[in-house]
């Protein structure tokens, strides 16, 4: 379901399981499918060791949801190819290693809204959302069986400071967010143009990308600049990675 353009966001909502009467309805129906496959395992720890490599201190449950979070991914990628990324050490060091080192930017201190636009998967909005219980995400995809995995995460891991919402950006009306964050969803000057009406005031975009986009900088639109650009160093994945902060003039 879509949220109406003059309707507040709809989540989609977190369901207690497979249950009978939903068999009709799609987003049940995949999570029926998924339950069947196999899963795979990660040690926690090991988690918890790069995490603090970059300077995320998560306890002993937090590295234990971020495992089974990776065990669902695994599994549900076996029946709906959710990510092109299939081995788990693959899926540690690009998906829930760089969407941790997004951590820093987000200080605990005060809550904040933020939205994960075109969360896909949940990357970076779930880690996040397990490593920063005390802030607030709101995790928007528009591929239903994208929105049915996250909901099935939400409800297994236990994620009350997150929700999930099926629709396209521009869709996307009543609400605001004090951080507006992107992982390869588009270019920064497209990112800009679907979700400035859902910046609050002083609110900050931050877009995740490899090599530093010069081009993109300089295609941005002349009332938005760069507050920062953050090289970042993420255990266990090669390659340049950075975070582009960008703000209202």
């Amino acid at each position: 379901m879509r949220a109406a353009p003059s309707r507040p966001i709809r989540a989609v909502p977190p369901a207690a399981g497979w249950r009978p009467e939903l068999a009709g309805d799609r987003t049940g129906a995949l999570v029926q499918r998924a339950a069947t496959a196999p899963q795979s395992g990660m040690d926690a720890q090991q988690i918890g060791l790069h995490a603090r490599e970059l300077g995320v201190e998560l306890t002993a449950a937090q590295c234990e949801q971020l495992r089974r979070f990776v065990q669902l991914l695994l599994r549900w990628n076996r029946v709906h190819n959710l990510t092109a990324i299939t081995r788990t050490g693959d899926i540690l060091s690009h998906h829930l290693l760089d969407s941790l080192s997004l951590a820093r930017e987000l200080p605990p201190a005060g809550v904040l809204r933020i939205l994960d636009a075109g969360a896909g998967a949940g990357l970076p909005g779930i880690p996040l959302a397990v490593a920063l219980p005390g802030h607030r995400f709101t995790l928007i995809d528009a591929v239903a069986k994208k929105c049915a995995f996250m909901t099935q995460v939400r409800l297994e891991l236990g994620l009350h400071n997150a929700e999930v919402v099926h629709s396209r950006l521009e869709q996307l009306h009543g609400a605001r967010f004090d951080v507006i964050m992107s992982r390869a969803l588009a270019s920064l000057a497209d990112f800009v143009a679907l979700t400035r009406h859902l910046l609050a005031p002083h609110g900050r975009w931050i877009a995740m990308k490899g090599q530093l986009p010069e081009d993109e900088l300089r295609q941005l639109p002349p009332d938005v600049e760069v507050a920062r650009t953050v090289t970042l160093r993420v255990p266990l994945l090669e390659g340049a990675r950075h975070l582009i902060v960008l703000q209202q003039r």
